[in-house]
């Protein structure tokens, strides 16, 4: 024990004598110390994250607010943007190629522009996923609080946009004679569920990019290949029916397949359930039960060394 005397000088003291002989850690556990930035537990730390509910949301539609602020058309470009790939891939993929075989122009267009809207959700959380920790070292540092707050809220801004970019997929829809019906309605769990998929897989890839700042330089190379494998300028079923059918089967089922096509199924006339995997929903969820609470788990997991060494 020390004390400072008035003239500065430093007065050392015994412990007292019922202290003798315990450890550090006797001696926290004795006084109600803990470790500073130390990991809650699991079911704490959820209690922490429903306690910054309100900055999650204020940080996310800041950050989307900002995402564009310098651009003179403003948050014209969060539609502007995938629209114009749709029309790139169009050109490419469906005139010069034509990936759209099987299906009529009015089918592919509203396919092709859904595909493209509903994978850039998914897309746009894992990259910013990636970069939440690393990009944000000077919040992470300066402030006590869940660090998973960071990559839900990244999440949370893609899944706005998203809801602002429906406005050109519903108009997408009806201009090619796809009209609103009760089907439509399976966009909001089909959504939900994208949206606890995306966020467990930012969270991962959260975690995995305060370590590994560079994975950021990879993830363009790994989303691409991703979004082709994925059937977002093509049927998979059509693509691939010279194929061995368990090909078709495994690219079916990767969850960004069925999230694009569930939405499709929801929203276009003439794409049937036979263009959807066997057991599609349950495959639905279970990606976002699987990839969401084992992402906040492995997240969590690390939460001290977040924004150290």
């Amino acid at each position: 024990m020390s004390d400072t005397t008035h003239d500065g000088a430093l007065a050392t003291s015994k412990p007292p004598s019922d202290d003798a002989g315990l450890s550090p850690a006797e001696l926290a556990r004795k006084y109600g110390l803990s470790v500073s930035g130390a990991r809650p537990s699991l079911g704490g730390y959820v209690r922490q994250l429903w306690g910054r509910r309100h900055f999650i949301m204020a940080f996310s539609r800041a950050k989307l607010v900002a995402q564009y602020s310098q651009a003179k058309l403003g948050q014209v470009w969060q539609v502007a943007t995938p629209l114009l790939n749709a029309l790139v891939y169009y050109l490419i993929f469906g005139l010069i190629l034509n990936a759209g075989r099987g299906m009529e122009k009015g089918v592919y267009i509203p396919f092709l522009v859904m595909g493209i809207f509903v994978f850039t959700f998914t897309q746009s959380s894992l990259m910013a996923g990636v970069r939440a920790i690393p990009g944000n070292l000077g919040l992470v540092r300066a402030l006590h609080f869940p660090r998973a707050s960071l990559p839900i809220s990244f999440s949370m801004q893609q899944l706005q946009q998203l809801l602002y970019s429906m406005i050109v997929v519903v108009v997408v829809a009806v201009a090619f004679g796809n009209y609103p019906r009760l089907s439509w309605l399976l966009v909001i769990p089909t959504l939900v569920l994208q949206f606890v998929f995306n966020t467990g897989l930012a969270l991962v890839f959260a975690r995995m990019g305060s370590k590994t700042p560079d994975l950021a330089q990879l993830m363009p190379f790994l989303t691409r290949t991703w979004m082709y494998a994925s059937g977002v300028m093509f049927s998979i079923s059509e693509m691939l029916k010279d194929r061995p059918a368990w090909i078709a089967d495994v690219l079916q089922w990767n969850p960004a397949a069925i999230y694009m096509d569930l939405v499709r199924f929801a929203m276009i006339d003439g794409y049937g359930a036979d263009n959807l995997p066997p057991h599609v929903w349950a495959f639905a969820v279970g990606w976002a039960v699987v990839i969401g609470v084992g992402g906040f788990v492995y997240f969590w997991k690390a939460e001290e060394r977040y924004g150290r060494g």
